[in-house]
């Protein structure tokens, strides 16, 4: 006959028949109340097994033999327009895990990608090398000592210590290649760790009200909720008191919210394993600091309970066996806390004294919502709002990404997203096609930014490169929206008409009246501006570093954009025109700061001492300086090393390759060519190599020191005050001889050599004339649609029987398709004419 248990405060979890109870109860109630439910396993594997028997008898009541949740048991909360079911209820206080997607530690992630996922599993490894190296490190170090303390008589203690010496040599040289290792793979990280990427639960192929992780190995599991677990811990201790303490001293008398999500966990033996489990979308702190207090951590809960930690009196030694049965493990470590309880002399810092009063706390659990594929952004817009009315300071990277995601909540609660996006992008393909959801959460970095392909025009391939520049776009309009402009001056009062967009952002924002816009307003909307920016890339450098880079101007009237593609930028600075490479450099400034060696840092430093701070400039001077280069010259730069440099900041966050140098040697920071090569930063992916002046790669890496020197910040003034001023660097290739002997021009300029001038033109034409064949496939598909619309509406008007259009209108559409005709007819006589030229060229 099986012993009973002990009886105590510490709950025992329901049966599997209670289990299927509650499953069948919860879907009911959300089949009367229209919502989705969670998916039968994770009620069953996941909510059941985190309560207790008597608990789960009080959420339920029946009504006509049919089971549904207690109405005092259950409540429905609006988000926007989407609502959630919450179940109020008592958990185990064992069974919640903190959320690794709290809003407050949104800084500690990078974008996920499958490349990042198989950097994790190298640091893993390279942590492992390490461990061990230091472990053979320290027992070379106890031999050494042993060695000196040996007697020097003996005939062999010199021969014995210098082995030792060696050993000990060898050891460290080995731990130092390993940290150098480790440090180059954390630092292709962005010395961050990739966001788990979370999605819908389904079953049966529909989304269900429950949350699911992408598959991931034990190993790299473990890692990823250590590491949450210790930057949360980190951002905890801005609290001015203690958090466990307090929990042991009071309990927990707030709710936290929690929600279902499944881990898929390849084990080492193969098997996978799916475990359901509650996490703490809300009270995430309070989650952490109750598993301090059971002597748990959260790989103990996500992972599987070692059986060694909830150890019975009747078990084998077994090491490395894990329960990965909730009910197991949380009845386990009832029972011997139960145990320890009852026990006279068990010590009041025994676990099962401290941790009496959150034996079980108040939780309300999500079991049903309107939506399951904007689950994840409504609970984040939950625990959003919980925390920007709660008293603990946010990190202000941290404050700032939750007020955009507010912000682009407000516009699409408004209904207005899609009117802005499609106002900022005038050629996009498909912006009646666009998903909102998809669009929210790409602009957030909850989710890629596949959605923003609608947004790209006809001629541009989707790319991670064009996606990104989007988004940047995207994120820009809606931060610094533009402004009808003033109407006609009639000597009357008037009230300027501020569209539809700014009142969105002065009501999230919080800002004064549109006239009272002020420079401390432009610096707080350039700082949302630049934390939402950082999210899209995966080396994030300070958020302050954009400090300067959008004016009173921007924040009152709006940012202005230039509505032309990359592409189109791309192609029109190298056939030489000034605004489109102007526009250039405003579209790499976020890739310049958010780089691997970050070119634009914040405007720190000293003028004086450039060498001891840096060189003190703002964002604005380096767009002037990369402008005035192009426009006006730069020592040893040209219009070729100008685009290759453009080229590779826009490509280089996706880079997955440590560059190498053309000849094969190992690259080195502009900065570091004299310094010992066991102190340079490691040369990770993402960084980019130097251009020469014909653009092509060298052996150098870009850092901020080429920057600077390249690019200086007294550049506009060298190149206003020079005599050359208005020529570019491929216009000041003549010789000395020849340009002294040349007559000067009207203002004063010597005029440019032929030949010079004749290199230019040979240069620029290939660009151009991609450019005249993208506008002419633009023009021939906007044809073949406006004759495939007509042939649709001949068939539906004969289909129909309806009269034919007025003379009038029909007149009036032929003039002005005559009109293009003749001006097609005209330009193709002009390109015949250049087939003729390009012979003589």
């Amino acid at each position: 006959m099986a012993a009973k248990r002990p009886t105590g405060i510490y709950p025992y979890i329901g049966t599997p028949a209670w289990a299927s109870h509650l499953a069948e109860a919860v879907e009911n109630t959300c089949e009367d109340l229209g919502l989705v439910p969670p998916p039968r396993a994770a009620i069953t594997e996941g909510l059941a097994t985190a309560l207790g028997e008597t608990e789960i008898k009080k959420l339920i009541s029946t009504t006509r033999s049919r089971r549904i949740l207690n109405p005092t048991a259950s409540r429905v909360v609006q988000s926007g327009n989407d609502h959630v079911l919450l179940l109020i209820c008592d958990v185990h206080g064992a069974a919640v895990a903190p959320w690794d997607l709290n809003d407050r530690t949104v800084g500690i992630w990078s974008p996920p990608s499958p490349e990042a996922t198989r950097r994790v599993a190298d640091l893993i490894a390279a942590e492992t090398v390490l461990d061990a190296s230091e472990k053979v490190k320290k027992a070379a170090e106890k031999e050494r000592d042993a060695r000196r303390r040996a007697p020097s008589e003996d005939a062999h203690y010199a021969t014995a210590l210098a082995a030792a010496e060696s050993k000990l040599a060898d050891a460290a040289r080995q731990v130092r290649e390993a940290e150098h290792r480790r440090a180059a793979v954390l630092t292709s990280l962005g010395n961050r760790l990739p966001r788990p990427v979370v999605r819908a639960a389904e079953e049966d192929g529909a989304p269900m009200a429950a949350l699911t992780l992408a598959e991931q190995t034990y190993e790299q599991a473990v890692h990823v909720q250590r590491y949450a677990a210790d930057q949360l811990k980190r951002f905890g201790k801005t609290r001015g008191y203690d958090l466990a303490e307090s929990l042991v001293a009071a309990g927990q008398l707030s709710r936290g919210m929690s929600v279902l999500q499944q881990w898929g966990i390849r084990n080492t033996d193969g098997t996978l394993s799916e475990l359901w489990r509650l996490v703490a979308v809300t009270a995430n702190n309070r989650a952490l600091a109750r598993l301090d207090v059971f002597g748990l951590r959260p790989e103990h809960i996500v992972t599987g309970m070692p059986r060694t930690v909830v150890s019975l009196p009747s078990d084998k030694h077994e090491p490395g066996v894990r329960l990965l049965n909730q009910r197991e493990a949380l009845n386990r470590l009832s029972q011997r806390l139960n145990e320890a309880d009852a026990d006279e002399e068990t010590e009041p810092e025994h676990t099962a004294r401290r941790a009496a009063k959150i034996a079980t706390v108040p939780m309300e659990i999500v079991v049903g919502c309107s939506k399951p594929a904007a689950l994840e952004h409504v609970l984040r817009g939950l625990n959003v709002n919980d925390h920007l009315r709660g008293i603990q300071p946010y990190d202000e990277e941290a404050r700032l990404v939750a007020l955009f995601a507010t912000l682009v909540d407000a516009y699409a609660k408004d209904g207005k997203l899609v009117e802005l996006l499609d106002e900022t992008f005038p050629t996009a393909q498909g912006v009646d096609l666009l998903d909102v959801d998809g669009v929210r959460n790409a602009l957030t970095a909850n989710g890629p930014l596949d959605p923003l392909a609608a947004l790209l025009p006809a001629d541009e391939k989707v790319s991670p490169v064009t996606l990104r520049d989007i988004a940047v776009r995207a994120i820009t309009a809606l931060v610094f929206p533009e402004i009808p402009a003033a109407g006609p001056v009639n000597g009357k009062r008037q009230v300027r008409n501020t569209g539809a967009f700014w009142p969105i952002v002065r009501a999230s924002m919080q800002e004064p009246a549109w006239s009272q816009t002020k420079a401390l307003n432009a610096e707080t909307r350039t700082r949302l501006w630049s934390a939402a920016v950082a999210q899209l890339f995966l080396h994030r450098a300070n958020i302050l570093s954009a400090l300067g880079l959008f004016t009173v101007t921007d924040a009152r009237d709006g940012a202005n954009q230039d509505p032309r593609s990359l592409k189109e930028l791309l192609l029109r600075a190298e056939a030489g025109e000034p605004a489109a490479w102007a526009a250039l450099v405003r579209r790499i400034m976020p890739a310049l700061i958010h780089a691997p060696q970050p070119l634009v840092t914040p405007g720190q430093g000293s003028e004086a001492g450039a060498g001891r701070k840096g060189v003190r400039r703002s964002p604005a001077n380096a767009v002037a300086a990369l402008t005035m280069a192009y426009t006006a010259g730069a020592q040893n730069v040209s219009r070729a090393l100008l685009l290759a440099f453009a080229r590779s900041v826009l490509e280089h966050p996706d880079l997955v390759l440590a560059p190498k140098a053309p000849d094969g040697a190992r690259p080195v920071c502009y900065g570091e060519r004299e310094v010992n090569e066991d102190h340079r930063s490691p040369i990770v992916p993402g960084m980019i190599l130097v251009p020469d002046f014909d653009g092509a790669p060298t052996g150098i890496v870009v850092d901020k020191a080429w920057f600077d020197d390249t690019f200086p910040s007294d550049l506009t003034q060298s190149t206003n005050s020079g005599s050359g001023s208005g020529a570019t660097a491929d216009d000041t290739t003549a010789s000395d001889s020849s340009t002294s002997t040349m007559p000067a021009t009207a203002n004063g300029q010597a005029p440019q050599d032929p030949r010079d001038r004749l290199a230019v033109l040979r240069r620029e034409m290939p660009s151009r004339i991609e450019l005249v064949e993208g506008s002419y496939r633009i023009a021939t598909a906007a044809a073949q649609e406006l004759m495939t619309r007509f042939n649709e509406a001949i068939d539906l008007r004969t289909k129909l029987g309806e009269d034919p259009l007025p003379a009038d209108q029909r007149i009036q559409w032929m003039e002005k398709l005559t009109a293009l005709r003749d001006a097609a007819h005209t330009s193709a006589a002009e390109l015949e004419s250049v087939e003729t030229l390009i012979l003589k060229m």
